[in-house]
C-alpha cells in the first residue's frame, strides 16, 4: 500500500469537516401508468446547515430545466433542529414531490438539488444533486382490424393475395401485436418489408390438408352446376323488360316494385382451390405520435382461399405492460349474401327520379363489398353498361322503363352474389299519355306545333 494513501484520506476528512458533509440520492421508481399518483423522494444526509432544496424537471435533452419545487431555509421558521450549525452530527432528510395524476408529458428526467452552508463561512454554499428518470407508460386506447386494398372483386379463376391490418393506437411503449385464427395463434413468417407479391413467397413447411373445411358433396355438386352455367354463357337468362306504360289498374294499388329472389350465388368452389395450409406473412411498423405514444400497424398477409377462409374468425391481440389482460379486436371473413334493396319513391311515375339503394345484407359482411349495377338486356338510362356504387339513380324515368329489370352484383374477395329488382312506372297525371319523350318530358316540337295550329284556327274563324 502506498504511504500516501493514509495522508490523502486524512486530507479528505479535514476538507470534509471544513466544508460540511452532504450526499444526495433519489429513490428509484418502477415504470408508472398514466393516471397513477407518483411521489418522487429525494434523500440527503449532511452534518451541515441546510440552505435550500430545488426540484427540476429536465426537458429538451437536458438543455432546459424547469423548476417545480423550491424550499429556501432563509425564509423558513422551522429551523430548531439545526440552530447550532457547529454541532457535529449527521442528519438524514427527505424531500418529496407528489404528482397526483401523471400524464405522458410527465415522462422524463428529474433532478433534486440540495445546498448547505459552508462550515467555515456562511458566505459559501455547498451543493449536491441526484437524478431519476420517470418512465410513464400508456396503455393502448384503441384497436381495430381492417382489410387492405378493399373493396375488391371476387375471382374464381386465380388466387388472390389478402391482407389484414391491425391498427393499435395510444400505447407507450409500443405494444406486442399478434394474430389468431379461430382462437389459435397463427405461425407467421416475419418480414422486414411488406412483400409486393405474397403469392410468390413460399417456405418449406409441411402442409396440412384443410380441404374438408366448409365443403360437402351437396355444395360441390352445386358448384359444378354453376360452373357449367358459366361455361354456357355466364349469368342466367331473364325475360326481356316490358315496354310501354302499364294499363293494369290493379297495379295502381299493388307494390311499385317486384321482389326478385336472389338468383346467383357465386361464392362457389374456385377452380384454383389449393388443399394446403396457407403460409402467413407478418410485417409491422411503428409510427411515433406527437404526444409521445406509438401507433402500431401490424399486417397479416396470405393467399386467400374463399372455400376455406369464408366464415374464418381472425383476431388481433395486444399485450402491453400497462394492461392487466390482453386487448383484442375480431373480424369474421364473410362473403355477401342476400342484399336488401330499397327503391324510392315506392310508386315511381313518369318523370320522377328513382333511387335504388342497397341497405344491407342478410348477414354481416367483411370485408366491405363492392357494388355493380346493370340493366338486364339493355343499357342503363344514361347509356352506360354498368354503374358502380351502393346506389343507382335514374333521373326523370320515361314510360319505356316500365318493367325493366336491374341487377345488383355485390362482391368481396370471399365471394359474390347477384340480386334483381324490377321497376314499375305509373302514369303521371301531370303529363298526358303519349306526349312524353324518352326522358319522360313532353316534346317541345309537338307543343309548338299544337300551339301554332290553334292560333291559325283562331285567326281563320275571326276572318270568316
Amino acid at each position: 500500500m502506498s504511504p500516501l494513501l493514509p495522508f490523502c484520506f486524512l486530507l479528505s476528512k479535514l476538507f470534509q469537516a471544513a466544508l460540511g458533509y452532504l450526499t444526495v440520492s433519489i429513490e428509484p421508481l418502477p415504470p408508472v401508468v398514466v393516471g397513477d399518483a407518483v411521489t418522487l423522494k429525494c434523500n440527503f444526509k449532511t452534518d451541515g446547515r441546510m440552505r435550500e432544496i430545488v426540484w427540476y424537471r429536465v426537458t429538451d435533452g437536458g438543455t432546459i430545466k424547469q423548476k417545480i419545487f423550491t424550499f429556501d431555509a432563509m425564509f423558513s421558521t422551522n429551523q430548531s433542529h439545526m440552530e447550532n450549525y457547529r454541532k457535529r452530527e449527521d442528519l438524514v432528510y427527505q424531500s418529496t414531490v407528489r404528482l397526483p395524476e401523471v400524464r405522458i408529458s410527465d415522462n422524463g428526467p428529474y433532478e433534486c438539488h440540495v445546498g448547505i452552508y459552508d462550515r467555515a463561512t456562511r458566505e459559501k454554499v455547498v451543493l449536491a444533486s441526484g437524478n431519476i428518470f420517470l418512465n410513464v407508460m400508456s396503455p393502448p386506447t384503441s384497436i381495430s382490424v381492417i382489410a387492405a386494398d378493399t373493396p375488391a372483386p371476387f375471382s374464381r379463376y386465380q388466387a388472390q393475395n389478402f391482407t389484414l391490418v391491425c391498427i393499435v393506437s395510444g400505447g407507450k411503449p409500443a405494444p406486442m401485436v399478434y394474430f389468431k385464427r379461430d382462437g389459435e395463434l397463427i405461425e407467421v413468417v416475419p418480414l422486414t418489408d411488406p412483400p409486393v407479391n405474397v403469392a410468390g413467397l413460399h417456405d418449406g413447411r409441411a402442409s396440412r390438408n384443410l380441404f374438408h373445411r366448409d365443403m360437402d358433396d351437396t355444395k360441390m355438386q352445386r358448384s359444378l352446376s354453376l360452373l357449367g352455367v358459366e361455361d354456357q354463357g355466364g349469368r342466367p337468362s331473364t325475360e326481356d323488360p316490358l315496354k310501354g306504360l302499364t294499363l293494369d289498374q290493379g297495379l295502381l294499388f299493388g307494390p311499385a316494385t317486384e321482389a326478385i329472389p336472389e338468383t346467383v350465388v357465386s361464392r362457389e368452389f374456385p377452380r384454383w382451390i389449393q388443399n394446403v395450409d396457407p403460409v402467413y406473412y407478418f410485417h409491422h411498423t411503428h409510427i411515433p405520435i406527437s404526444d409521445g405514444t406509438v401507433e402500431v400497424r401490424a399486417m397479416l398477409m396470405w393467399t386467400l382461399n374463399p372455400q376455406i377462409d369464408n366464415d374464418a374468425l381472425f383476431s388481433c391481440e395486444v399485450k402491453h405492460p400497462a394492461l392487466s389482460m390482453s386487448m383484442q379486436s375480431e373480424v369474421t371473413l364473410v362473403a355477401p349474401k342476400g342484399p336488401k334493396i330499397m327503391m324510392t319513391p315506392t310508386r315511381a311515375r313518369v318523370g320522377d327520379t328513382v333511387r335504388i339503394l342497397v341497405q344491407g345484407f342478410q348477414n354481416e359482411v367483411f370485408p366491405e363489398p363492392m357494388f355493380t349495377w346493370t340493366r338486364v338486356g339493355s343499357r342503363l338510362l344514361d347509356g352506360s353498361t354498368e354503374h358502380d356504387g351502393k346506389e343507382l339513380v335514374l333521373e326523370r324515368v320515361p314510360a319505356e322503363l316500365n318493367g325493366s329489370m336491374y341487377r345488383c352484383t355485390a362482391q368481396n374477395p370471399l365471394g359474390s352474389t347477384d340480386t334483381h329488382t324490377r321497376l314499375i312506372v305509373f302514369e303521371n297525371p301531370n303529363i298526358p299519355r303519349g306526349t312524353e319523350d324518352s326522358n319522360g318530358s313532353p316534346p317541345t316540337s309537338r307543343i309548338t306545333f299544337s300551339f301554332l295550329l290553334a292560333i291559325i284556327l283562331t285567326v281563320t274563324l275571326e276572318l270568316t
